[in-house]
């Protein structure tokens, strides 16, 4: 069974759609969306079973240029 987590991400001003191009680029993820307030994107993203989670979003999404900090939540259970 795979992982499911939320990633919200901040960018470096100026980079919000170059970074978002990226990562939809990669298809690495479910549901990506701009987000007001701290973050500047909201990403929804499945963890394929047997992967490592921190190894697979550092080597996925967090090398992508522009992005300045995350915020990654990790779900357990669906209702």
């Amino acid at each position: 069974m795979s992982t499911c987590l939320f990633i919200q991400i901040r960018c470096k001003p100026g980079t919000t759609y170059k970074v978002a191009e990226e990562i939809a680029r990669r298809e690495i993820h479910s549901e990506m969306y701009s987000t007001s307030g701290d973050f500047d994107l909201l990403m929804k993203l499945y963890v394929p079973s047997g992967e490592d989670v921190g190894k697979y979003v550092n080597d996925n999404l967090l090398v992508v240029e522009g992005i300045e900090r995350s915020l990654t939540t990790m779900t357990y259970k669906v209702f």
